[in-house]
């Protein structure tokens, strides 16, 4: 081999990349690492003045100084090279200069990378023991990479890095989130005899899970329990007060707070919210229980008149002698007793916004024609006054009667019926929409123990399974009436069983009303004892009302008390 080849070889095989000059500057010596970092070609770069390749390069000043300078940090191309610049003696003359140079730009990117993850970390470390948080994070294999300072001294453990979750804390499922990816939070856990309450996220990135974080929310389930009841306390007296500003005159829901996706209440929906678009009134009808006020709520607030004021009256519970002053108002002097200053109806109450007259079925009949003028010329006249009011109301009316029905008997005016049911909505009964329970049981129990203070955990599917087996003759209303007392009656794993549910329903799982020995009228008698001890409960003892719930006279409820002993 020529000397020549031997030297190509040998520079070549240097690591680094190499560059050498002559006194005058000129580049004479070029390794194929140095061609590729600089993206040159040797052949067009030999012979040429070093500063026309890399300008402001040091090396003609190594040649004048006769001084080496090593692991220089330079630019070229914006790119960080790490540069080791030697002067080339022969017989005690300086005759050229070389630099021997390697690419550091993705290292020095890595290294602050690295740099900002210590710094991060050390962040966290300090948020999560200056907190006393207890935290965990594991990898994707459920091994532990990081543990808060108070988590290790609650379990004892002084270096579980490295180790298995599983092994390490007890009843853990941060391995099954990894498997599964689904974020669980406010899950019970029971460590050292301790039950506490938890959460589990999973790390994904591009897609992919990573690893999982775990964190003890609440280090005693107690402590839970009291910061809710002292929520629940606040809610109270939030809702207190803004009853007492609103004074009724504001509608509470919405369209998100009437639960169901069945394909019966998606129906029902989408006509209320095409309701909602309108200035129409609209009509609700629906047995008693089944949510017509909320509907009634919702239209308005989903209206162009949400702003304004929303007024109710119940048309069954206000005496018919009282009824006209309390819709349209009365002056002062009208009747002895009358206010000073006379009083605004509720009509006016509601100019601008929206009126609900519940129980419209329940209105007397000379009371309706009044009623009638109002919707016809959209004025109203005081009782004992003589001055018109104009109002812009649009009314919304609901009732548990067949007003059809009543029109044809002659109780309910035609045309009057004819101007509020613009817009028909029927509610279906719950018994019609089955596939809604366990979500209406759910949010019930959320509402339920917000109000009463007591935290409950869930409820088991053998109670929801009894609770869409059962007819529910009081409808939602008596859902949450069963909800409530179980929440009433609930043991120490704060879950809803069977045997928290009253006897009419656990009675009708096990025997379903089956067809034995039974005859028809004695299945039949028997069913109806028992709505009319639900739609008892649900009134609180009111025969009047139990009586309007089942569409039936006082006398005829009395009787039937009487036969079933339930007097």
């Amino acid at each position: 081999m020529s000397m020549s080849k031997y030297f190509d070889a040998l520079i070549n095989n240097i690591p680094d990349a190499l560059l050498a000059i002559d006194q005058a500057g000129n580049i004479m010596v070029m390794n194929q690492r140095a061609e590729k970092l600089l993206d040159l070609k040797k052949e067009d770069i030999i012979g040429k003045h070093i500063h026309k390749i890399i300008p402001n390069c040091r090396l003609p000043i190594i040649v004048k100084t006769g001084k080496e300078e090593l692991n220089r940090n330079v630019c070229i191309n914006k790119r960080q090279y790490r540069m080791s610049m030697m002067p080339m003696i022969l017989e005690g003359n300086v005759e050229g200069a070389m630099a021997l140079f390697h690419d550091i730009t993705n290292y020095r990117k890595m290294s602050k990378e690295m740099d900002k993850d210590k710094i991060y970390i050390e962040i966290l470390n300090t948020i999560l023991d200056t907190a006393n948080e207890w935290v965990t994070v594991v990898d994707e294999n459920g091994i532990i990479t990081m543990m808060s300072k108070a988590y290790k001294e609650f379990l004892d453990i002084s270096e579980p890095e490295g180790k298995h979750v599983a092994e390490v804390i007890e009843n853990t499922r941060l391995h099954v989130v990894l498997e599964t990816g689904i974020m669980e939070v406010g899950e019970i856990q029971e460590i050292k005899n301790k039950r506490m309450i938890s959460m589990r996220v999973p790390i994904k990135k591009d897609g992919r899970i990573i690893g999982a974080v775990g964190k003890v929310m609440f280090k005693d389930i107690r402590d839970f329990q009291t910061l809710s009841k002292k929520i629940s306390k606040l809610e109270k007296e939030i809702a207190y007060y803004k009853s007492e500003l609103n004074k009724e005159r504001s509608a509470k829901y919405s369209f998100q707070d009437l639960v169901g996706e069945s394909p019966s209440m998606s129906i029902v929906k989408d006509m209320a919210m095409k309701a909602a678009k309108t200035s129409s009134n609209v009509l609700i009808t629906g047995e008693s229980g089944t949510g017509k006020e909320l509907f009634a709520h919702s239209i308005h607030n989903a209206s162009n008149r949400y702003l304004g004021p929303f007024v109710k009256i119940n048309c069954a519970a206000i005496p018919a002698e009282l009824l006209e002053s309390e819709l349209f108002g009365y002056e002062e002097g009208a009747f002895t007793g009358a206010k000073k200053g006379g009083k605004e109806g509720k009509f006016e109450l509601a100019n601008g916004g929206t009126i609900l007259l519940d129980e419209i079925g329940d209105m007397p009949f000379a009371m309706q024609a009044k009623l009638l003028r109002v919707l016809q010329e959209k004025e109203v006249e005081r009782l004992g006054g003589n001055v018109i009011r104009k109002i812009d109301v649009r009314i919304i009316s609901s009732t548990n009667k067949d007003l059809d029905a009543l029109v044809k008997n002659g109780e309910f005016r035609e045309d009057l019926f004819y101007r509020l049911n613009v817009m028909s909505i029927k509610i279906p009964p719950l018994r019609e929409r089955k596939e809604d329970i366990e979500a209406l049981a759910n949010e019930l129990k959320m509402k339920l123990s917000n109000r009463l203070g007591i935290y409950v955990e869930g409820i088991s599917q053998g109670a929801i399974e009894i609770l869409k087996k059962y007819a529910w003759p009081g409808n939602i209303r008596e859902l949450e009436n069963v909800i409530e007392r179980a929440i009433n009656l609930l043991d120490s794993d704060l879950i809803i069983k069977p045997k928290h549910l009253p006897t009419r329903l656990t009675k009708n799982d096990k025997k379903n009303y089956p067809i034995g020995n039974k005859s028809l009228k004695e299945m039949v008698e028997e069913m109806e004892k028992d709505m009319i001890v639900a739609c008892l409960k649900e009134n609180n003892g009111n025969k009047y009302q139990t009586a309007k719930s089942l569409g039936i006279s006082r006398v005829g409820l009395y009787k039937k008390l009487k036969r079933y002993g339930l007097e």
